[in-house]
């Protein structure tokens, strides 16, 4: 008899789950003390994440059992959609601002992060577009440039946020799916340039950025001051030593690193598993990327254009932003708020990034079982 496994790429879903189940129990662990001190609930952000990864689990099973063809239908609509939803977070008394940011959109009891919601929409933006001009990107350079003019005006929406970090990330992906598209390599490195550049007169303009960039260069200048948070997260890889202080033993989540259960949890992680743990983190993530690149790179090679995109984006817009963000805590990169995929604290994140994983599954579904798979959508 067949398992419930066997239509599912087995390495990927244990992947999947095992930063799910390593990702509840850290943030578990990393939340406690904060929890206790301002909930007076100690497991309250543990409760919280874990109906999140429940939500987004149904969700996941839904969206595995929908036609690729319907994200394809309505993929400029959905684009068009994320944009909307990122003016109406810029508006006073619609979005919710923390630390000086609007990036949410409240609902009721929980907040809606826009940002994990465009990085989505574009991805199906720009594999709608791509299957769409099959074969002409080598040949046209405004072929290239066109799909980013409107994602050009999401980016200016996330800088006004501000939201650097999700604006690199969303560009950098499209760009690398431009890529992978067939852009000429020539193209490919002249946007790479503009952007670039862009990123250098950002961080220029805005002394904030610089002062980040130079605490990120030299953590212990101002170990109190602006490099507080990094320094924190060095005595917490620090301490860790090879096989860590012990799962629940962590002194820095003890109101000595900041945001320790969201961006900063890895820290946490690396202080009590140690570097074994910390490697295995690394060691997932990249088992991941390599089988979400397998699968874009099988139906890309049975003509599914669309899917094999799909499949492209995800898997870098997820190994992307879960290199930033170990990049971070390392102090490799200067800090950008990006969470940690399937393991930060934050429902939004959460039950997105559940949906992306979701869709490679069935882009590996319509590969291995063609009838799965619609027509193609030819507009």
């Amino acid at each position: 008899m067949t398992q419930p496994t066997a239509n599912f790429d087995r390495s990927l879903l244990f992947v999947t789950l095992s930063l799910l189940v390593i990702g509840l129990i850290m943030v578990a662990s990393a939340s406690i003390t904060i929890a206790d001190s301002k909930m007076s609930q100690p497991l309250y952000y543990f409760i919280r994440q874990a109906i999140f990864a429940g939500v987004g689990l149904v969700i996941a099973g839904l969206v595995v059992s929908i036609r690729l063809s319907f994200w394809q239908r309505f993929a400029p609509q959905l684009l068009m959609i994320g944009v909307g939803l990122l003016v109406l977070v810029l508006i006073p008394g619609i979005g919710r601002e923390v630390n000086g940011s609007s990036r949410w959109l409240p609902l009721g009891p929980i907040n809606v992060q826009v940002a994990e919601i465009i990085k989505l929409f574009a991805i199906f933006y720009i594999a709608d577009y791509l299957q769409r001009h099959h074969g002409q990107l080598h040949s046209s350079f405004f072929k290239v440039l066109a799909p980013l003019v409107l994602l050009g005006v999401a980016a200016i929406l996330l800088l006004m946020q501000p939201d650097m970090g999700s604006m690199v990330v969303i560009l950098s992906t499209v760009l690398a799916m431009l890529f992978l598209g067939g852009a000429r390599l020539d193209v490919f490195a002249a946007l790479i340039s503009v952007m670039g550049a862009l990123f250098a007169l950002l961080v220029w303009l805005a002394p904030y950025r610089l002062q980040r960039l130079q605490s990120f260069l030299d953590p212990w200048a101002d170990p109190f001051g602006s490099g507080f948070q990094l320094t924190q997260a060095l005595i917490a890889f620090g301490r860790g030593d090879w096989l860590g202080v012990g799962l629940g033993s962590s002194m820095q989540k003890l109101f000595y690193l900041p945001e320790a259960h969201t961006d900063f949890l890895y820290s946490i992680l690396a202080e009590e598993l140690g570097l074994v743990g910390a490697m295995s983190i690394i060691a997932l993530f990249f088992v991941f990327i390599w089988r979400a690149l397998a699968i874009g790179r099988a139906a890309e090679l049975s003509g599914q254009v669309f899917g094999a995109q799909v499949a492209y984006g995800v898997g870098i817009w997820l190994g992307l932003q879960a290199c930033v963000n170990m990049g971070v805590n390392m102090g490799a990169l200067p800090t950008k708020g990006l969470t940690l995929p399937l393991m930060s604290y934050g429902g939004s994140s959460l039950v997105i990034v559940g949906v992306a994983i979701a869709l490679l599954f069935r882009v590996d579904q319509e590969t291995r079982f063609p009838e799965k798979a619609a027509a193609r959508v030819k507009r």
